[in-house]
């Protein structure tokens, strides 16, 4: 992922036109970094293309920092991270009957997850955000109002202030950071019971959460990208789309384009869509293999069922 940041920002900025709009350009990452004021000035036109480079060259470093730790732990490191010599790592060793272990891990994550909110969060209040309604990349404070957070949750889709934005963002990060604690201080309350995980709990049930995560995250962004231009600029991503209905939902451009292109924003909002789509359903498979569903039981008996004999009664 990060040697794709890294080496597709650079290809894009190779092949940027400064005289047609980023939005009508086939463009991902580019439009992304302007968003966060990398690169950019008045009016969303790049104007520093040093930053820019910059961070494509450190997700290119960072690329391969990360495939040395691959390397590293898989040829020179114990396989069984119980058994490494290392203390503090064989903390995170677990078996999926360990409820106090797995809590501890997840509180780790959760933590991890809120610290990355707050990086954003600082970065907008520091360094500022491309603000599409006033066309300029300015500094953004959160609005700490909980009310605000609270009633957004039911019209996320029509949010056009920066400060509502990066206020979500810092009550997440509130929100995360204070789960991951209980969950890394706290132990199994109670009986180990079939509801808290007991017999269920897998490597498919831990992939099936995964897939259906991401999948709902998907969706979620594909409904944002195609119609919210405060957080997906029509600058940087086009005009907003129209929802159409063929065999599927999707979306088109309601810009004048030459034919055969497209804006960025119909390109990120389908493929979204289509992504969660399909991880959603790769949740339900993975959720019902851990549960002990075997599918093969299905092709048997459409195979069989030339074969069967039927009877009226």
């Amino acid at each position: 992922m990060a040697f794709w940041a890294g080496s597709f920002t650079l290809f894009e900025l190779s092949r940027y036109d400064p005289s047609v709009p980023m939005g009508h350009q086939p463009l991902v990452a580019l439009p992304h970094l302007a968003t966060l004021g990398i690169g950019v000035g008045d009016g969303g036109v790049i104007t520093d293309t040093y930053p820019i480079v910059v961070t494509a060259v450190l997700h290119l470093v960072l690329s391969m920092v990360y495939a040395a730790g691959g390397l590293m732990h898989s040829l020179l490191f114990n396989g069984d991270i119980g058994e490494m010599g290392v203390k503090w790592a064989r903390k995170f060793d677990f078996k999926w009957d360990d409820p106090d272990k797995l809590t501890f891990i997840l509180g780790h994550h959760l933590f991890l997850l809120g610290l990355g909110n707050v990086q954003f969060v600082e970065w907008a209040k520091y360094y500022g955000l491309y603000d599409n309604a006033e066309g300029v990349v300015r500094t953004v404070v959160p609005n700490l109002n909980i009310g605000m957070v609270w009633n957004a949750q039911f019209n996320f889709l029509a949010i056009n202030s920066l400060e509502d934005v990066m206020g979500g963002h810092a009550f997440l990060a509130l929100f995360m950071m204070s789960g991951g604690l209980w969950h890394i201080v706290t132990k199994q309350a109670g009986e180990y019971t079939t509801f808290k995980g007991k017999g269920i709990l897998s490597a498919e049930a831990q992939l099936s959460w995964a897939l259906a995560g991401v999948g709902w995250m998907a969706l979620v962004a594909a409904f944002w990208c195609a119609s919210n231009t405060t957080i997906y600029p029509d600058t940087f991503f086009g005009e907003v789309l129209d929802l159409k209905f063929s065999i599927s939902p999707y979306w088109v451009d309601t810009a004048n384009l030459p034919e055969g292109t497209y804006t960025s924003r119909a390109w990120l909002t389908n493929i979204h869509y289509y992504l969660g789509f399909f991880y959603i359903q790769g949740h339900l498979w993975h959720a019902l293999r851990a549960l002990g569903f075997d599918f093969k039981r299905v092709s048997n008996a459409i195979g069989n069922a030339d074969s069967a004999t039927i009877t009226l009664n």
